[in-house]
């Protein structure tokens, strides 16, 4: 074409059919001979034309797209996740629109709002509070698919995919007691008002029996936490849980510091997710506490930093790339007419031993 971009009109004109006949061959819709569809495309690709996807969505109700929101962007937790979703999609001919939320209520709304503008096909979501989803449980109302990724919530029966976090966090604190502990303390953000008293949640609660669909990831793992004391027979020590209050690294960094520097402080640190465990072990260092001689510490997903250090951070690993690979299935299934029951998929995590964990030492 001399002057702009090739229309409809021109692939019609250049392949003797209809301006019709040239829609529903491109758009793969109605009634035309495979030999006109495989003609038209021909003459299409040849003349450069693009199809124009908005006008193709408004006559097919399809996108070919699939929304995310994504909890933390900059999170290799979540970057894993997202390369999990995306090969899964493209793989299925799906493009994949992808939103930020960071941790926040308002901002995925937000992102929520703007997905549904761009009309995606279905969303995945990492939903910033699981006891606030009511715009979700709108988009879910109108027909709009969603699958959640990391967490669910017990008041938004849709599939979701997970790991069973507290039970990893049971697992690593039952190391540690195996070990020798008695003190060991947990970092965990707890950063929704609710959570920061969480000793009111959990105070008439069966550990074993608690919605924990209910909870936001922090504090389901906390119930780990208190399980693991619970089967030890080890009084929990409030001391010995430092909230950040926040979902960052400086946050934790202030939490771990105050929390061991105070009288008879913790013998080991578990930290409940990779943010926590970085802010965790720089708090650790800027004490010049000897690991694991001084305190014993175990860190949430296995990031190269952890392997690198001296010694190598013990660590409970989650299967990221999974995680993202199911949830684009199950999207994709509901997509493809799926009206099974919403199913929630909590996958095991893996705990790895390495040289950070030790009998109590020098401070016990």
């Amino acid at each position: 074409m001399k002057h702009g971009s090739p229309t409809i009109q021109h692939v019609a004109e250049s392949a003797g059919v209809s301006v019709s006949t040239a829609s529903r061959a491109l758009g793969n819709y109605g009634r035309v001979s495979e030999k006109t569809r495989r003609h038209v495309a021909e003459v299409a690709d040849a003349l450069g034309y693009r199809p124009n996807r908005l006008a193709q969505s408004m006559i097919s109700g399809r996108t070919d797209t699939i929304g995310v929101i994504c909890a933390d962007i900059h999170s290799p937790f979540f970057s894993g996740i997202m390369r999990g979703i995306t090969d899964t999609a493209e793989a299925a001919g799906y493009s994949v629109l992808l939103t930020n939320s960071d941790e926040s209520s308002d901002r995925e709304t937000a992102a929520l709002d703007l997905l549904l503008d761009k009309r995606v096909d279905g969303i995945i979501v990492s939903p910033a509070d699981v006891q606030h989803v009511e715009h979700l449980a709108d988009a879910v109302a109108t027909g709009k698919p969603v699958v959640m990724v990391d967490r669910a919530s017990s008041q938004l029966p849709t599939d979701a995919v997970l790991v069973d976090g507290p039970d990893a966090t049971q697992r690593a604190v039952a190391h540690l007691f195996s070990l020798g502990h008695r003190r060991v303390a947990i970092v965990a953000e707890l950063r929704e008002p609710r959570e920061s008293n969480w000793q009111a949640i959990f105070r008439d609660a069966d550990l074993e029996q608690v919605d924990l669909f209910s909870l936001n990831p922090s504090s389901a793992r906390l119930a780990g936490y208190l399980r693991a004391h619970v089967k030890a027979g080890i009084p929990v020590d409030p001391r010995l849980v430092f909230q950040s209050g926040e979902y960052s690294v400086e946050s934790a960094i202030r939490a771990t510091l105050a929390g061991l520097t105070e009288p008879d402080p913790a013998t080991a640190v578990v930290a409940i997710d990779n943010t926590m465990a970085l802010g965790a072990y720089q708090a650790i260092r800027r004490l010049r506490l000897r690991i694991p001689e001084d305190v014993s510490f175990i860190g949430f997903d296995n990031l190269e930093w952890t392997e690198l250090v001296q010694p190598p951070v013990s660590v409970i690993e989650q299967p990221v790339y999974r995680i993202g690979q199911l949830a684009a299935e199950r999207l994709i299934a509901r997509l493809g007419g799926e009206e099974s029951q919403p199913e929630i998929v909590n996958l095991p995590t893996k705990f790895i031993e390495r040289e950070s964990t030790a009998a109590p030492g020098a401070r016990a």
